[in-house]
C-alpha cells in the first residue's frame, strides 16, 4: 500500500515543528546543565568553606558534620546505623590482664585556691566500685587521686573497671568530682551552640592556674532536644522533662529533670540539657528501650563510645565513659559508680573526652581512658563544641 503523498506545505510545517522541538530540547538541556553546574559549584563552595573554616576537628568528621547541616542528617544517621550494625563487636574474647594506669602523685595546691596539708584526708571519699567480673584486676574500681590537692585532698578521683562480662575487654573510666572542693563552669564552643558569637571556646588562660579537669558536653542542640543557658545568655530555651546539668548562683550543682519555666531566673548560672535522665532515684529509666527518645543520630541501642554525668547521694559529680555502650549499659555503669541521677552526654569516638591535669597551670594533661581519641590538651585551645571545666574552689 502506497503512503499518501505529503503536501510540500505540510512537510515544511512538520520540519519546522521538529526544528522547534529540537531547539527547545537543546535549550532545556542547557538550562538543566547550567542549574546542575551552579548547584555543584554552590555545593563545592559550601563544602570548601566548611573545611576551610577554623576547626580542631578532623577533616573527615567535618565532612560528616557538613552533610548533617545541609539536609543529609537522616542519610548520615542511616549509613552510620548500618555501619555500626555490620561492624558490631563479637562478645567474649581473651581476658584483660591489667587495666590502664590512672592517676599521678600528689601535688600540693597553689595559692589562695588551696590550703591544708597534703596528708589531710577528705571528709568524704566514695566507696570502691564493686567488680562486675571476677576475679578483679589489680586496682579495679579503686579510686586514685589525679595529682592535685585542694585543702589537703584530691578534688578529682578516677578509676576504671570492666562493666560487662559479655565484653570482658571493654573498660569504663569513671571520675568523681568533690563538690566541696571544686567549681564547674560551662563554656560555649566555636560552633555549638549555634550563634555562639565571639566566645573563647577554650579554658580562659587566666583561670588555668586553678584548672583540675575538663570534659565533653552533650549532643548538638538539634539532636538532643534540649536547652542551653550559659554566662547570662539563653542560647535555647529549656524544655520541661529533659535531663539538665544545672549550676546555681550559690555554686551548687545538680543533675535533674527540668520543671518549670523555659527561661530560668537569675538564680541559674548555667543549664545544659540532653535527652531524658538515664538514671533517677538510683534506678534505670524504663524508657531506655525506646529508641525514639534518644536523639536524632544513633538512638539508644547501637554500641558506640558514650559518656554520662550524674550526681551521687551527697551531690558530688560523677562522669563516666566507655566504648561499646548502649544507653542502657551506660546507665548501669553510672548506677554501679554510685550515681543516683544521671544523664547521657555526647557519644561517638570523636566527641567523648575527659582530661585531668597532674600539675597546676594545666600541666601534665592525662586522658581518663587512653582510647579517647582527642588530645589531653583539648579545650586548652578553641574547640568546636561546648564543654565543662572543673576548677579548684577558692578557699577550699
Amino acid at each position: 500500500m502506497q503512503r499518501p503523498i505529503e503536501h510540500p506545505r505540510h512537510r515544511t510545517r512538520r520540519r519546522a515543528r521538529q526544528r522547534a522541538r529540537s531547539r527547545l530540547r537543546f535549550r532545556v538541556r542547557r538550562i538543566v546543565a547550567l542549574v546542575v553546574l551552579l548547584l555543584s559549584a554552590d555545593v563545592i563552595l559550601s563544602l570548601a568553606g566548611a573545611l576551610a573554616a577554623p576547626s580542631n576537628t578532623p577533616a573527615g568528621v567535618q565532612f560528616v558534620e557538613w552533610l548533617r547541616n545541609n539536609g543529609a542528617a537522616g542519610l548520615v544517621s542511616s549509613i552510620e546505623g548500618i555501619y555500626y550494625s555490620l561492624d558490631a563487636p563479637a562478645t567474649g574474647g581473651p581476658a584483660l590482664t591489667r587495666l590502664p594506669h590512672l592517676g599521678t602523685a600528689a601535688v600540693r595546691g597553689a595559692g589562695a585556691a588551696t590550703g591544708g596539708s597534703t596528708s589531710q584526708q577528705s571528709s568524704h571519699r566514695p566507696p570502691p566500685i564493686a567488680p562486675v567480673i571476677s576475679p578483679a584486676l589489680p586496682g579495679e574500681g579503686i579510686w586514685q587521686g589525679t595529682g592535685l590537692t585542694v585543702g589537703g585532698a584530691p578534688p578529682v578521683l578516677v578509676t576504671a573497671f570492666r562493666p560487662d562480662p559479655e565484653y570482658p575487654r571493654t573498660v569504663a573510666g569513671v571520675a568523681w568530682i568533690d563538690r566541696s572542693r571544686t567549681d564547674v563552669q560551662l563554656y560555649p564552643g566555636r560552633y555549638e551552640p549555634p550563634d555562639s558569637g565571639a566566645v573563647q571556646a577554650q579554658v580562659p588562660p587566666s583561670l588555668r592556674g586553678q584548672l583540675v579537669a575538663t570534659f565533653n558536653s552533650g549532643f548538638k542542640l538539634e539532636d538532643g532536644h534540649g536547652g542551653f543557658v550559659a554566662a547570662g545568655h539563653e542560647y535555647a530555651p529549656l524544655r520541661e522533662g529533659q535531663a539538665t546539668l544545672v549550676r546555681y548562683r550559690d555554686g551548687s550543682l545538680n543533675v535533674r529533670t527540668w520543671t518549670g519555666s523555659p527561661h530560668p531566673g537569675p538564680d541559674v548560672e548555667f543549664a545544659r540539657q540532653n535527652l531524658p535522665l538515664i538514671l533517677e532515684g538510683g534506678r534505670l529509666n524504663p524508657s531506655l528501650s525506646n529508641d525514639s527518645v534518644w536523639g536524632l543520630t544513633l538512638g539508644n541501642a547501637v554500641r558506640v563510645w558514650r559518656s554520662a554525668v550524674g550526681v551521687d547521694a551527697r551531690g558530688n559529680l560523677i562522669y563516666a565513659a566507655a566504648a561499646l555502650q548502649t544507653a542502657q549499659s551506660l546507665a548501669r555503669i553510672m548506677q554501679r559508680a554510685g550515681a543516683v541521677r544521671a544523664m547521657e552526654l555526647d557519644i561517638n569516638y570523636e566527641w567523648t573526652t575527659f582530661n585531668f591535669y597532674g600539675t597546676w597551670d594545666a600541666g601534665q594533661g592525662q586522658k581518663l581512658l587512653p582510647g579517647m581519641s582527642r588530645s589531653a590538651d583539648r579545650y586548652l585551645s578553641p574547640d568546636d563544641r561546648d564543654f565543662f571545666a572543673v576548677y579548684a574552689r577558692s578557699g577550699g
